[in-house]
């Protein structure tokens, strides 16, 4: 039977069926799981439902992993979850799961976001990707690590929802002076990472090597 992929805002499904051949549902929510077809043995989860809905429980992967099933998280709950989980056998990829691993975020607001719930579009930018592109823009000596750290403070205090990238140039623009703020905006516009999405490529990868050697 096909591997299982839990995927919404991270990556488009058109997109992904480019990458593996999969069951694609929408983003995982509690009672997912235990619903699947005994048949499955591969499972790949990225997005999963943070309000409105019950989160994907940690029983429900256990017992899961219990049975055998392979179950492989990155890119957002999946990487929480991975984080959570990794010593109990689920399998995380990327680097929002290195992040959540090494304690460097905490916290599901940092991969959080609003999106439309028919077309799966994203509607606001998570704290992870704008933290990880703050980062690079600190190692490439654009902007200082106190000013990062600054931004990163301002950003986390506003309801994820309401995070956006006009909200990262109106925090950039009081925080920064002139020339290290246009220095930053060339930086974004050349440079921004959408962390998540290439995460949620790496889960796919992933899944399609470990369904291959289920195959076998």
């Amino acid at each position: 039977m096909k591997p299982v992929i839990f995927l919404g805002p991270s990556l488009p499904w058109d997109e992904a069926r480019k990458v593996i051949d999969a069951i694609y549902m929408p983003p995982i929510k509690r009672g997912d799981l235990p619903s699947l077809p005994e048949g499955v043995r591969v499972i790949g989860i990225v997005d999963g439902v943070f309000m409105g809905e019950a989160a994907v429980g940690h029983r429900e992967i256990i017992k899961k992993l219990k049975e055998g099933v392979k179950i492989i998280g990155g890119g957002s709950m999946g990487a929480l979850r991975a984080a959570e989980l990794t010593d109990l056998g689920m399998i995380g990829v990327g680097r929002v799961f290195e992040l959540y691993s090494s304690g460097t975020i905490e916290g599901d607001d940092e991969v959080a976001l609003i999106f439309n719930p028919e077309t799966l579009e994203p509607m606001s930018e998570p704290l992870v990707n704008m933290r990880v592109n703050l980062m690079h823009a600190v190692k490439d000596k654009v902007i200082s690590k106190n000013q990062c750290n600054a931004m990163i403070d301002e950003l986390k205090a506003v309801y994820f929802p309401k995070r956006t990238m006009q909200l990262l140039s109106e925090i950039s623009r009081q925080k920064l002076d002139s020339g290290s703020f246009c220095r930053f905006r060339e930086f974004i516009e050349a440079k921004y990472e959408d962390v998540k999405r290439k995460d949620a490529i790496n889960v796919l990868s992933r899944v399609g090597k470990l369904h291959l050697n289920v195959l076998k």
